[in-house]
């Protein structure tokens, strides 16, 4: 069961719970809710998040990247293909939770409509593409943004009853370049080995110092994205309280800023997790309230 578990990164998928919490507040502030659908759609995140970390894990030990890693807690790889398990196990729940979360998604495409497809199709791309394809043209970031970030989002607000509100769009961005900003700053640790086995990333195309650039751009859009959604009065006022989590990218934008070319520290790695987590969370926590 642990080698299983590994595969699956199973202490990462937190993220996709608060995803579709997100989601579901947001449609619900717009005023739709659906308990069984926000169900259905959170066991359909996770297992699609299960595959693609399993997928990754495959294709990374394969190609001989996890075998270079100097693993962290955040970054590196779970150690489980490398320590002795066998690769199939990482296939099987790749392929495995794929299936899966075809399975709900084809619930939702019957009961919703097809108005549900776009983020089905791009959702594919996210799953099946990452390891393989995305992460090897520049585009890895991009698309964990959108795969972890701002589609599943969309998709738990429609389940809900097929419409996208204000609410809903204005919460959808943030995800967006938290997502994107947790990809980056893990990719640092493992940069050379990423070269190696033939990653193509923004680090490698740009360099530490720009790239770790971009990190801090982004990552301080967040506030931004939140404090004008309230301004345009997409979110509610109470939203405001999802701009405290921000405090902590202050030790990964100073590691950014003065030490882009030292090895992220750990509290920074970690500090970037809260941030992701804490954000998304005290969003959909403030939707819910303000809805209630």
């Amino acid at each position: 069961m642990n080698a299983y578990l590994g595969v699956a990164r199973a202490n990462f998928l937190l993220l996709p719970v608060t995803l579709v919490a997100v989601g579901a507040a947001a449609a619900a502030y717009d005023g739709t809710f659906d308990p069984v659908a926000t169900v259905a759609a959170l066991l359909g995140l996770v297992a699609l998040h299960a595959a693609v970390n399993a997928f990754n894990e495959y294709s990374d030990f394969r190609r001989g990247i996890d075998l270079e890693t100097q693993r962290t807690p955040f970054s590196g790889g779970s150690g489980t293909l490398p320590g002795g398990q066998p690769a199939r196990i990482a296939l099987g729940v790749g392929i495995s939770g794929t299936v899966f979360g075809i399975i709900v998604g084809a619930y939702f495409l019957y009961s919703i409509g097809l108005q549900l497809l776009p983020i089905y199709i791009l959702g594919a791309i996210c799953v099946l593409g990452y390891s393989d394809l995305l992460a090897r043209v520049y585009l890895g970031e991009l698309f964990a943004g959108l795969g972890l970030g701002t589609l599943p989002v969309l998709g738990a607000a429609l389940v809900q009853g097929g419409e996208l509100g204000p609410a809903v769009i204005a919460a959808s961005i943030p995800p967006f370049f938290m997502t994107f900003n947790l990809l980056l700053l893990n990719e640092f640790p493992d940069e050379e080995a990423d070269r190696k086995g033939g990653r193509r990333n923004l680090i490698t195309l740009m360099g530490r110092r720009r790239a770790a650039g971009i990190y801090v751009v982004l990552g301080w859009l967040v506030p931004i994205a939140l404090i004008l959604g309230v301004q345009t009065r997409a979110l509610p006022a109470l939203s405001l309280f999802a701009v405290l989590p921000s405090v902590a990218l202050i030790p990964p934008t100073r590691w950014a800023l003065t030490a882009s070319e030292d090895p992220v520290p750990i509290p920074a790695l970690g500090a970037n997790v809260i941030w992701n987590l804490a954000t998304n969370a005290a969003l959909a926590l403030c939707l819910a309230i303000a809805k209630v």
